[in-house]
């Protein structure tokens, strides 16, 4: 009987999104190499669209890739992909938002991928930045520069949850323990923000009453 890590990587092998980026280059090339005065604005949209979505199928090919490459079993991959997918989707969002971050030091070999220490991770490196974030609003009172925060942090987790799961559900993984532990460490990232900022909360109001 194979191993799941071997019925993973039959799988991948099968994947559409790992195709070699140099032919889907000369694909594009060849496809655009002849020019028709008849193509509408409309149709070049949807050729730029297109594009994009390939650009985006190789980026999730190369995370499983490096998920693969740093995890040490079958158990550790979904939560490996679910934690540099989410790191991805917060810098990513930051980034939108003025702020300059980084996920290379946020992202490491050999870590416990358990739902609570991928959770832990998340929120800390995703709640570090509130401070960067409120010296690039400085109209914002503090309530309203916590709000529009949280709101930025969590539409990059949201997106990096998400790829996540597009990822596992082509692989055909996506069920069971494995969509369980996702699930379980969404809830978890959840669990932590709200605590971060009832904390913040509660130090700023101790702070007004001194």
């Amino acid at each position: 009987m194979s191993s799941p890590i071997n019925s993973m990587n039959t799988v991948m092998a099968k994947n559409p999104y790992s195709q070699d980026t140099s032919s889907m280059t000369k694909s594009t090339d060849s496809n655009n190499s002849v020019e028709d005065p008849q193509v509408t604005t409309g149709q070049t949209g949807e050729v730029q669209e297109s594009i994009a979505v390939s650009q985006k199928k190789q980026l999730n090919a190369a995370i499983i890739e490096s998920t693969l490459e740093f995890s040490n079993s079958l158990g550790d991959q979904p939560l490996s992909l679910a934690l540099k997918a989410a790191l991805q989707g917060i810098n990513e969002a930051l980034q939108v938002s003025g702020v300059e971050s980084s996920v290379e030091d946020a992202y490491e070999s050999g870590l416990d991928f358990s739902p609570e220490a991928t959770a832990e991770r998340i929120v800390s490196f995703s709640t570090q930045f509130l401070g960067a974030f409120r010296e690039q609003n400085p109209d914002l009172s503090e309530e309203e520069s916590l709000n529009a925060f949280m709101d930025v942090i969590g539409s990059g987790i949201d997106q990096g949850f998400g790829e996540a799961k597009d990822i596992l559900g082509g692989l055909n993984v996506l069920e069971g323990e494995v969509s369980d532990t996702i699930n379980t460490t969404y809830d978890l990232v959840q669990e932590g923000l709200q605590a971060f900022v009832d904390s913040l909360n509660e130090k700023e109001e101790e702070s007004a009453t001194e």
